[in-house]
């Protein structure tokens, strides 16, 4: 017998979203958003860089958790499809490392899904200025800014250029807790530039950046989250006086009261990262590739029953259960990869002791590759 061991879990979440945040955002948060990474190269390795080894600085391309060839965009469109996408997020890597490839996509998935299909991007690179028209032209929304070592000089410019574009222009950017006096300058510095939001997210701790994190002290703040100690407490301090000032507030900490701030804060959480976006995304994709036999749970994993039998005779088998229970042809399929019939869970329980095979549940993500999360046999 297999068993699954899973850390716990939050079944509830409050909606995250408000009426100032960005349409990326908002779709984010709907689990609505296909996640392109479109390259893993990068121009710098910032030392909290939390991705896995076999992207990082990899030339590759995923549409959400599957790999796709670099230029197989209908792989890209029926990922989209298969999670009935309301927009992508374009990230990396760096995606402007990648910048051709990135035009191609926007043009195509605005030209297969629209105008209203909404386009965000990642980049850490002051790029040209002349670039921002070209990204628009593509049909690029929106774009977010990853100040590098928190140093915004180099960026006012392209900033600007991406305004004057039409694309909505922020900044977005983890909260380091142990940067809290430059940080706080930055919401002062920031009034003077093209920023039109500033995202923070709670710094994570990750297999791609443990080491990295372990150097510079930072420990888990609990046992549900990947979120760095002090992080989320810093990140809610910003995002308060934001808030303070917004309506003529004195701060909760200096008691002075400031001018309002040109732009919205966001904060979002590991946890609602994990538990949130990525749990509705599960679910919007089980909902969209569902089969018969399958019971999509509350986490947005897929659940059926598993008889192991051979190719030859699972024809064999089929014809049988039909028979014998009258269960309908349409909910049993065979799985040749994993050499075993699937069905409703609830037809495997029945014939445990019936059928002289070994018999399971499984438990699988909704993704292109089906990623098995748990077999419980249930008859061995």
């Amino acid at each position: 017998m297999t068993f699954s061991v899973r850390l716990p879990n939050i079944p509830e979440l409050p909606e995250a979203a408000v009426a100032d945040d960005t349409e990326g955002c908002i779709q984010c948060q709907m689990g609505s958003k296909l996640v392109l990474f479109i390259t893993g190269h990068c121009h710098w390795m910032c030392d909290y860089c939390p991705l896995s080894e076999n992207r990082r600085e990899i030339d590759w391309m995923y549409a959400n958790e599957r790999r796709v060839e670099i230029g197989d965009w209908q792989a890209v469109i029926e990922e989209a499809r298969a999670m009935n996408a309301t927009g992508a997020g374009i990230t990396g890597g760096d995606p402007v490392m990648a910048r051709e490839r990135v035009l191609e996509a926007c043009k195509i998935l605005k030209s297969e899904f629209g105008d209203g299909f909404h386009l965000h991007m990642y980049t850490s690179i002051p790029f040209k200025e002349e670039w921002a028209s070209e990204f628009a032209d593509a049909g690029l929304d929106e774009i977010r800014f990853h100040f590098l070592d928190l140093e915004t000089e180099k960026y006012v410019e392209t900033m600007a250029a991406c305004v004057e574009s039409g694309m909505l222009t922020g900044v977005e950017i983890p909260c380091e807790p142990d940067k809290e006096e430059m940080l706080m300058e930055l919401l002062e510095t920031m009034r003077e530039m093209p920023v039109q939001f500033f995202n923070l997210n709670e710094l994570e701790i990750t297999v791609g950046n443990h080491d990295n994190m372990e150097v510079r002290g930072f420990n888990l703040s609990d046992e549900i989250t990947a979120g760095a100690a002090g992080s989320a407490e810093l990140a809610i301090r910003m995002r308060d006086r934001v808030m303070a000032a917004s309506i003529g507030a004195p701060d909760l900490e200096d008691g002075i009261v400031r001018e309002p701030y040109p732009y919205h804060l966001k904060f979002c959480t590991a946890t609602y990262k994990d538990s949130g976006q990525l749990r509705r995304r599960f679910l919007r994709r089980g909902e969209h590739t569902i089969s018969p036999h399958e019971i999509l749970t509350e986490d947005g994993t897929l659940l059926f029953g598993a008889i192991e039998c051979g190719e030859e005779a699972s024809i064999d088998w089929m014809e049988e259960i039909n028979t014998e229970t009258g269960l309908p042809r349409r909910f049993m399929l065979y799985d040749n990869e994993n050499q075993r019939i699937e069905l409703p869970l609830s037809m495997a329980e029945e014939l445990v002791g019936e059928i002289d095979a070994p018999i399971s549940l499984v438990e699988v993500h909704p993704t292109h590759e089906r990623l098995e999360m748990t077999v419980v046999y249930l008859n061995r």
